[in-house]
């Protein structure tokens, strides 16, 4: 068996995590769902729920995988009592990341793919409208669709290939500090755009019609399951990342600047895009399509608008491959701790596994358009999406608090001592009782509730 690797930096650890929460749940997933539930409401129950949900569960998962120093295909089974089930999770967390990546190198070969075309000149003077149509196209190619998400998959595989250290962490550091640097330039210039107070006015003030619209708590339901996607709790993708650093830093204290970063990202992209919208009139609440619209159009209006359209996809590809790498990285692992595989034989029979099982997403938008599995007008990738977010996600999340808390479990004592050993915020005794009954309570809750107004 390969020996266990580590990561060279406490910098790399943090900015690897963040790169798994930080990509398209933050640019592609985040603003159209704020704009479709309420603007600035919606924001401040989603931030509530950061806090409440996403703190505590992101230490817990962290705190596993630091403990057994194993992925979450082997990682209960090393810490749970004879006899016990919880290593079961292990079977879920392990279809929940294969499902995630089946549509998620889709969405990510998009920007990939969108980064090819600004820099072809594909977007040169055309209208608002046309760049609707290059997208619709896009879709509707199943040959195009199938080249970019095998090239995205490829490549990523490829980088997790080269080992922890010198493939996974020397890249994402690059394509984060880059992706942020970008991202900041493009809110600057989106807040000088004609009407841009319309579109900060349209985000960060509530909107109440449309919580009445939607109800309640639907919106509230939507909120958790953007902070279970957003920071990727709950399928063990986080605690794959545990079992590589050491006990010199708390793990509450990590998991806010994982959190943090995370969901200043996310601010951040609602700051590009709903300025955007107001200016070129496009609808902010127009779907997934949002990004793919709006953004080019933001482009037309600089001076060197195929340079900044090229660069901002270029490192929305970087934001997008940074969470399909951590994701790999966590599918390699299973192999590399169930079966002793090498790392390169894991990447090399796990690439060939995920174009096979992403062709379903990929052809759901063309050949297979008429599957409508959510009803008339859905696709699989919706399917795919509703598998995750709404149910795998939280689900998991709940077994994690439960493992922890439980004297069924793991217990509270060992997650106590795991959580806050070596320096850093700790989490405080007093939570036991939040941590225990209100935090279960809480994701049991939203859970049924939203499944009664999915199916309702």
């Amino acid at each position: 068996m390969e020996k266990r690797e580590t990561f060279a930096s406490r910098l790399g650890f943090i900015l690897i995590s963040a790169g798994c929460a930080i990509g398209l749940g933050d640019v592609w997933r985040f603003p159209y769902i704020t704009g479709k539930y309420g603007g600035g409401i919606f924001v401040l129950i989603y931030l509530v729920f950061i806090i409440m949900l996403g703190l505590p569960i992101m230490s817990m998962e962290l705190a596993v995988g630091r403990a057994s120093r194993k992925s979450i295909a082997t990682s209960f089974k090393v810490l749970e009592k004879n006899g016990q089930k919880w290593h079961w999770m292990g079977y879920a967390g392990m279809a929940g990341n294969y499902i995630l990546m089946m549509f998620y190198t889709t969405v990510a070969s998009w920007m990939l793919a969108y980064f090819y075309k600004f820099l072809t000149g594909r977007f040169e003077g055309i209208d608002t409208q046309q760049v609707c149509q290059v997208f619709d196209e896009f879709l509707a190619s199943p040959l195009e669709m199938t080249v970019w998400m095998v090239l995205t998959t490829v490549i990523c595989f490829g980088i997790c290939s080269f080992g922890l250290q010198e493939g996974v962490e020397k890249v994402t550091k690059i394509f984060m500090v880059l992706l942020l640097a970008i991202i900041i330039v493009l809110a600057v210039r989106s807040l000088m755009l004609p009407n841009a107070v319309e579109g900060l006015k349209f985000y960060l003030l509530p909107d109440f019609s449309r919580v009445e619209e939607y109800g309640l708590w639907e919106t509230v339901y939507e909120a958790m399951s953007q902070a279970f996607f957003t920071l990727s709790i709950g399928i063990g993708s986080l605690a794959i990342f545990g079992s590589y650093i050491g006990k010199e830093r708390s793990l509450l204290g990590e998991s806010i600047h994982i959190a943090a970063l995370d969901t200043v990202i996310s601010i951040i992209a609602g700051l590009i895009i709903f300025p955007a919208c107001f200016s070129f009139g496009v609808d902010p609440g127009s779907g997934p399509g949002l990004v793919f619209v709006t953004l080019p159009n933001i482009f037309h209006s600089m001076a060197g608008g195929r340079i900044w359209g090229s660069l901002f996809f270029l490192f929305m590809s970087f934001a997008a491959f940074s969470t399909v790498i951590a994701v790999f990285e966590n599918i390699i692992s299973f192999a590399i701790d169930l079966w002793s595989w090498s790392r390169k034989k894991a990447a090399f029979v796990n690439t060939f596994l995920l174009i096979v099982l992403s062709m379903p997403c990929v052809l759901g938008f063309n050949v297979l358009k008429w599957i409508q599995p959510l009803g008339p007008g859905s696709t699989i990738l919706e399917l795919e999406d509703f598998i995750i977010s709404n149910n795998i996600l939280p689900i998991g999340s709940l077994v994690y608090v439960l493992f922890c808390v439980s004297r069924y479990g793991w217990g509270f004592e060992n997650f106590m001592e795991e959580v806050n050993a070596g320096e850093g915020v700790k989490m405080p005794r007093a939570l036991r009782g939040y941590l225990t009954w209100v935090l279960p309570a809480i994701i049991l809750l939203v859970l049924i509730q939203g499944y009664i107004d999915f199916f309702g």
